[in-house]
């Protein structure tokens, strides 16, 4: 039966799988050494693993067999047949509520596993760190989904995304005139000119991006010098782009690799004048080049623990380390405490994380405040669970 291979074959990947590289990376190599696998035993395979990743620390003590068994039926509304097989007396409750699910494995399992807990505060263990507004139950119970996908629509191609999207039969959901939601397996790229006409971004990212916005009040000048410090893919950078044009801006990142990718995309979006050079922000010596007081705006989407984004990457909630969120938080108040010299008096420094750790968050932002005695204009999170998608973080202080 092939499902049952499918299901000892995921055994066999969670076994050896250590949570050293993201899985997407280890799995893929696994099938590139296993080439017997077609695409639809690939799709269900992962599958597998990932709704046993989806878990995240309620069932780390458990046999990976059972683990993925819980995984399927707390992840899955509809009958499975591995269910079906292995566990037959489940099926009849697969359509339940979530939390009774939850219930529901623990009544099932806590003979076998005398030190299991209940489950409903125990797939992400951290409650007591997590910054302010979030909702504990609704943010754990979120893990057991995917995300969805999100682009946001460019300006001018509003009319044109939406007429290939209803030509390709896509299915969306419109959460605002540029923001579309699909589901996660959703294949946009032979359908849109991403980049150019739409831009793969989740719509807490835009959300966050929303505080780039320069007020009109401060002393800025009207050629806006910007500081994109830790730009990564630079979506923050095209967004502000697409909000002020005659932007002068600067992007770095310590990875020249991530450079290079996103000379790639500022291509493709159309960004010719920019300048950009490989900086660890760690150390104020790489620096020297710039001249104090340069920026209106410096946008820090910082390095972090991703916590925000687990959904996504189910498998970095299930091998956290706790004490990283504590090595994160000291890395960032290095990054904010280099640049912070570089923004002009009146400037915008606008803080952005994908945690959900207090530490990474309003902790940073009480240290900035702190030092350098930035005037707080915004802070504010941005929770992921209602919209099944990612939680972000950002502060708005003006120097």
């Amino acid at each position: 039966m092939k499902h049952i291979s499918h299901f000892n074959t995921a055994v066999h990947i969670l076994q050896h799988y250590q949570g050293q590289e993201p899985f997407a990376h280890f799995i893929k190599n696994f099938f590139r050494q296993n080439k017997k696998f077609g695409s639809r035993d690939r799709k269900e395979i992962s599958h597998l693993c990932y709704c046993s990743f989806r878990t995240g620390c309620w069932l780390k003590k458990i046999s990976p067999e059972d683990r993925i068994l819980a995984g399927i039926f707390l992840c899955d509304n509809t009958s499975n047949e591995i269910v079906n097989y292995f566990k037959p007396s489940w099926s009849e409750n697969i359509s339940l509520a979530i939390v009774k699910k939850m219930d529901f494995i623990f009544d099932s399992f806590k003979d076998t596993y005398p030190d299991l807990s209940p489950g409903a505060g125990e797939i992400f263990p951290w409650k007591n760190e997590l910054s302010a507004g979030i909702d504990f139950q609704a943010f754990s119970s979120s893990f057991l989904q995917q995300p969805d996908l999100f682009i946001r629509i460019r300006p001018g191609f509003e009319k044109s995304v939406r007429k290939k999207l209803e030509e390709a039969e896509i299915h969306c959901r419109e959460i605002s005139s540029d923001c579309l939601a699909f589901d996660n397996s959703t294949t946009l790229d032979k359908v849109l000119v991403l980049n150019k006409e739409a831009v793969i971004q989740d719509i807490n990212s835009q959300n966050a991006g929303k505080l780039l916005v320069i007020d009109p009040n401060f002393s800025v000048t009207d050629h806006l010098r910007c500081w994109d410090c830790c730009a990564g893919s630079g979506g923050k950078s095209i967004m502000l782009h697409d909000i002020k044009r005659s932007v002068d801006l600067t992007v770095s990142d310590m990875r020249r690799s991530v450079l290079s990718n996103l000379r790639k995309r500022f291509e493709e979006a159309g960004i010719s004048k920019y300048k950009s050079f490989v900086a660890d922000l760690t150390s104020t010596q790489l620096l020297s080049f710039i001249q104090p007081d340069s920026f209106d705006l410096i946008i820090a989407d910082v390095p972090c623990s991703g916590s925000g984004t687990w959904g996504r990457t189910p498998e970095a909630l299930y091998f956290y380390d706790e004490q990283k969120t504590r090595q994160f938080s000291s890395l960032q108040k290095k990054i904010v405490s280099n640049i912070i010299p570089y923004l002009k008096k009146d400037g915008v420094l606008v803080y952005i994380t994908c945690s959900v750790f207090r530490k990474e968050n309003e902790e940073v932002v009480d240290y900035i405040r702190q030092k350098f005695r930035l005037r707080l204009e915004k802070m504010q999170l941005f929770p992921g669970y209602d919209h099944r998608a990612d939680t972000m973080f950002a502060a708005r202080f003006i120097a």
